[in-house]
């Protein structure tokens, strides 16, 4: 029988199953002596007799963090305060999530607590985000993020805290996913999601995932960072060498760009930071 794995806990894979019904499921021992482990999200064919997962079918995309697969797009929820806004961390999963062909969306939260010059730096921020092509909105647009998710399969991701799962459950209160408040000493929230799971939603699928303080760019070169960069692909015939960096070389178009601002200058020292400069 086929099916989609969309939970995992321990060794338990639950499978939704082409007959609606849910099984609970283990991998079989050949998966971890090829070093394959199934993922949620992953279509499978599995013996639903004795619940043994027995092939996975061929992945259009995965993530490590969080670990998914097979998904249409991202929901990065970013805070803006409690814990606060992190252009680095936000930069760095655009880009992840780009490479590995999938539609990020940005989605800032707690604007609420924000005072007024923070409030106009975030909305700076925001506009600066949409003008060079990211989907973004804010938590407060719930029949704009409800019309994103139609239809789709939808990973939240961000820092611990940020609000994925409260903002899920504003979007569908039936989910009654668990939150909890936010550690001021040590200006991050608590990991209140524990493990990976696509709840079915307006005829869709989201995926709740662990929050989490950092995340690396696992298999990806300096180059391949750079060509995330949506900025870098807009300019990047203009620039002197066809395999630019946008570091130290002369009369790049980028760095001019950086200078007169049109380029955001924290873009640009993040990028920096992710390619070692």
């Amino acid at each position: 029988m086929q099916g989609r794995i969309i939970k995992l806990i321990s060794n338990d894979y639950t499978v939704y199953a082409e007959d609606k019904q849910e099984y609970i499921c283990k991998s079989r021992g050949k998966f971890r002596n090829d070093h394959i482990k199934p993922l949620v999200g992953d279509f499978v064919e599995f013996d639903p007799i004795n619940h043994y997962i027995l092939q996975l079918k061929k992945r259009k995309n995965e993530l490590l963090r969080p670990p998914v697969s097979n998904i249409d797009q991202v929901i990065i929820v970013t805070s803006t305060k409690l814990p606060d806004f992190s252009s680095n961390l936000l930069d760095k999963l655009l880009y992840i999530i780009t490479f590995h062909n999938i539609k990020p969306v940005i989605c800032f939260t707690k604007l609420d607590l924000l005072n007024e010059e923070e409030k106009r730096d975030i909305d700076f921020i925001v506009h600066y985000y949409k003008s060079i092509g990211y989907e973004v909105c804010l938590n407060t647009e719930i029949d704009k993020i409800k019309a994103l998710l139609r239809g789709k399969v939808t990973a939240f991701t961000g820092q611990s805290g940020a609000g994925k799962s409260t903002l899920l459950n504003q979007l569908d209160a039936t989910l009654e996913l668990l939150t909890d408040e936010i550690s001021i000493a040590l200006g991050r929230g608590k990991h209140t999601t524990r493990h990976v799971e696509l709840h079915p939603l307006f005829e869709g699928w989201v995926a709740d995932t662990p929050g989490f303080s950092s995340v690396d760019f696992d298999g990806m070169t300096s180059s391949d960072i750079r060509d995330q960069v949506l900025e870098f692909e807009a300019y990047k015939e203009q620039c002197k060498y066809k395999d630019c960096m946008h570091d130290k070389e002369d009369s790049c178009k980028i760095k001019e760009l950086v200078e007169n601002h049109t380029i955001l200058p924290g873009r640009y020292q993040n990028y920096l930071k992710f390619i070692g400069r």
